[in-house]
C-alpha cells in the first residue's frame, strides 16, 4: 500500500485493479505508440516497451482533521457494466480499504469526483435481500451540484442509467447524498480539503486540493487520466463530454502546480502513482515522487 505525507493529512492509495493493456488506445486514443515512444519519461512507470499506456483504479483513503475520508470509489463488486473489465468484478477492495483502517462503518465522508462508472462502485453493495444499499453507512456522500444536475437531466444509454441506478440513487433515497454547489475559485468541504471545479471531462467535475502545514497535493479526478497528457494537454479522452473545456480545465491546472512543491496524484495512475509537475518546453513532465513509504510535503523537492 502506498501512503503519502501531506502535513497532517495522510494519503493512502486503495487498489482496485489494473487496467488491461487495450484500454489505453481506446480512451487516449491520440496517445499513438508513436507518440508515446516519443516522451522517453513516460517509461518504465507510465508506459510498457511496447508504448503502450499503463493504466489503473484505485482510490485514495485521507485521514484528515480526525476524520476518514474517500475520494472516489472505483468499480464495485458484482456490479453489471458494458466495458468487459469493469463487469461483475469480485476483488478484496473492501479487505484492503479494511485493512488501512477504514473499515465500511468508520468512513465519515466520500468524495466523488464525478458520476461514472469507475469513480462510484463501491458506493454501494448488496444487501441480504439483493438490493443495493450504501457501503458506508454512516458517510456523507458529496459531489458537486453541477454533475448531479447534468446526469439528471440527460440523455443516455441503458447501460449508464443502471449505473446510476445501482450506485447513484440508493444513497439519494438513504438521504446520504450530499450535493455541493462548488465556486470558481474553490469550496472547502472540511479542513483542508477543497473541491475545485475542472469541468470538461463531466460538466460537473471536480479535482480535490489538499491543504496542511503548508503542504498541498491536488487528487486529479478524470482531468488528467494519464502522465502522458502533462506532456501534451491537447490529448483527450473519447467519453470527455466538453473536449475543449477539458483541455483548458487540465492546462490551467498544470499551469497552477508546475514547479512547485505541489505534488499531483493521478486517479489512474500507475505506481508510483504521484509526482511534481515540471515545464518541459511547451508542455510538462512528472517527475515521480520519492518512495512513498516515506513523508512527503513542501519541503521534499525532487
Amino acid at each position: 500500500m502506498s501512503h503519502w505525507q501531506i502535513g497532517d493529512i495522510a494519503v493512502h492509495r486503495i487498489d482496485e485493479l489494473t487496467l488491461p493493456p487495450a484500454t489505453g488506445p481506446w480512451l487516449l486514443p491520440d496517445a499513438t505508440p508513436e507518440t508515446v515512444a516519443g516522451i522517453d519519461w513516460l517509461r518504465p512507470s507510465f508506459a510498457g516497451p511496447d508504448h503502450g499506456l499503463r493504466l489503473a483504479v484505485h482510490t485514495f483513503a485521507l485521514e484528515i482533521a480526525g476524520l476518514r475520508v474517500l475520494v472516489d470509489t472505483g468499480v464495485g463488486n458484482g456490479k453489471t457494466r458494458a466495458n468487459p473489465a469493469w463487469n461483475d468484478l469480485d476483488t478484496d477492495y473492501l479487505a484492503r480499504l479494511t485493512a488501512a483502517g477504514f473499515a465500511p462503518e468508520d468512513v465519515d465522508y466520500v468524495i466523488l469526483t464525478h458520476l461514472h462508472a469507475d469513480h462510484v462502485g463501491w458506493n454501494t453493495r448488496t444487501g441480504p435481500d439483493g438490493t443495493w444499499r450504501p457501503t458506508f453507512p454512516r458517510a456523507r456522500y458529496l459531489t458537486a451540484r453541477a454533475e448531479d444536475a447534468y446526469w439528471s437531466g440527460a440523455e443516455m444509454e441503458e447501460s449508464r442509467r443502471l449505473m446510476l441506478d445501482d450506485s447513484v440513487e440508493p444513497l439519494r433515497a438513504g438521504g446520504q447524498l450530499d450535493l455541493v454547489d462548488v465556486a470558481e475559485e474553490g469550496t472547502e468541504v472540511l479542513p483542508g480539503l477543497t473541491l475545485i471545479p475542472t469541468p470538461g471531462h463531466t460538466p460537473g467535475q471536480i479535482a480535490v486540493a489538499l491543504d496542511s502545514g503548508g503542504h498541498h497535493a491536488v487528487i486529479t479526478g478524470d482531468c488528467v487520466h494519464h502522465p502522458v497528457q502533462l506532456a501534451d494537454p491537447a490529448i483527450c479522452s473519447c467519453v470527455d463530454i466538453d473536449p475543449a473545456a477539458a483541455v483548458r480545465t487540465r492546462t490551467r491546472l498544470l499551469e497552477r502546480i508546475a514547479d512547485t512543491d505541489t505534488l499531483l496524484l493521478g486517479s489512474h495512475f500507475p505506481p508510483p502513482t504521484a509526482g511534481f509537475v515540471r515545464r518541459d518546453g511547451d508542455a510538462f513532465r512528472l517527475v515521480p515522487a520519492p518512495d512513498p513509504s516515506g513523508a512527503v510535503g513542501a519541503g521534499a523537492r525532487p
